[in-house]
């Protein structure tokens, strides 16, 4: 713009390679400062069909007399005053003139520290996992692995069950008693979700039954703790070994039975086990416990 000021229009347009109309178009906008070049809005400042005036006074005068009314049925008394816009057109133009009240703001999760556990046993993650139906060939079959690990030192203990209830779980629970205490660990406390197979916790007509895996953790001596509900990332380390059970067991397996997939679950839970993880310096969950048992 300088440059056409000083030397022209014509010469500028062939010293840049740009048309006169161009460079007019842009000098009659431009004030001496770059801001006047910057790109404006192209939004027009009618409409033929926009709002009337007494279209838009209705509009107020109804919104002021019925201020909780619902949007359609707020429609729907426009229509019988002799209002003709749709539903859509009425939203926009109230929304325009500032007759919605403001969204709250929603407070903002803050995470409580973990609690970093100081022996094993101390508290162990138990979860099922749905085994996928591509990996079964059996159409009609239904398999679930329960899965336990020990915070602490990750060791983990897999089980096979053609059913997901509370059956399944006191079983459960009381063979993972035992297999950890064969390797010298004291299960204290077991961590669940809010499933209908280990609590009736949002049971309409049981909430106050105790399910048989509670009762069986009374029976011996376990603490159950419940996970907040809606937030498996409680959770954490159990649902991140399911992850890596998708990756390393089911995308490449299939069981024809229920014998059949608790061995090949009894492999998987052995090579999981003696995986080196980087939580444990590089050590496999086996190496790491044995240094505190």
């Amino acid at each position: 713009m300088k440059f056409a000021q000083k030397y022209g229009v014509s010469r500028a347009s062939r010293k840049y390679n740009k048309s006169r109309s161009y460079i007019y178009f842009w000098r009659s906008r431009w004030d001496g400062s770059v801001e006047s070049l910057a790109c404006q809005s192209r939004r027009p400042h009618s409409h033929p069909n926009q709002h009337t005036e007494a279209e838009l006074k209705l509009i107020r005068n109804m919104r002021r007399r019925n201020p909780r009314l619902g949007m359609v049925e707020f429609w729907h008394r426009l229509r019988k005053c002799g209002y003709t816009r749709c539903p859509e057109s009425l939203f926009r133009v109230m929304r325009k003139m500032g007759m919605f009240p403001p969204a709250e703001k929603k407070k903002t999760y803050v995470p409580k520290p973990y609690e970093q556990m100081q022996f094993p046993g101390q508290r162990v993650q138990v979860d099922v996992k749905v085994v996928p139906r591509k990996c079964i060939a059996d159409p009609e079959l239904r398999l679930y692995q329960y899965t336990a690990i020990d915070e602490f030192t990750r060791l983990r203990f897999l089980a096979a069950y053609p059913e997901q209830s509370t059956y399944s779980s006191a079983d459960f629970l009381q063979k993972l008693y035992k297999w950890y205490a064969r390797r010298g660990i004291h299960v204290e406390c077991v961590q669940t979700d809010n499933g209908f197979e280990f609590t009736n916790r949002f049971s309409p007509s049981k909430k106050h039954l105790p399910t048989l895996f509670e009762a069986t953790a009374a029976q011996l001596g376990i603490q159950h703790k419940l996970i907040r509900p809606y937030t498996p990332r409680h959770n954490g380390k159990v649902e991140r070994s399911h992850r890596e059970d998708q990756k390393r067991f089911y995308n490449c397996h299939s069981f024809f039975s229920l014998d059949d997939f608790d061995k090949q679950l009894q492999i998987h839970n052995r090579r999981s086990n003696n995986i080196p993880m980087r939580p444990l310096r590089w050590l496999s969950p086996f190496e790491f416990s044995v240094q505190y048992v």
